[in-house]
């Protein structure tokens, strides 16, 4: 009886911890899931996707004096 309580109680303890995985990174795991399945489908142009995506250096300095670029610095 104890290896059946002990298998039991080993059971619910991984659903439980998988459950919690699941539920605190459920916006990695999501966007994931979604690259997957974008992967995988045959019918997918990665041409034809339309969405905008944002420069990786948005702020851009047109005066090079070095006033200009410590106004970019934050101060905290």
């Amino acid at each position: 009886m104890g290896a059946i309580t002990s298998a039991v109680i080993a059971v619910v303890g991984v659903l439980l911890g998988w459950i919690t995985i699941e539920i605190a990174c459920k916006p990695c795991l999501e966007k994931g899931r979604e690259a997957i399945d974008r992967n995988l489908n045959p019918d997918y142009d990665p041409d034809d996707d339309t969405a905008i995506r944002a420069p990786l250096n948005p702020t851009t300095v047109s005066d090079p004096s070095p006033a200009a670029a410590s106004s970019a610095v934050k101060v905290v």
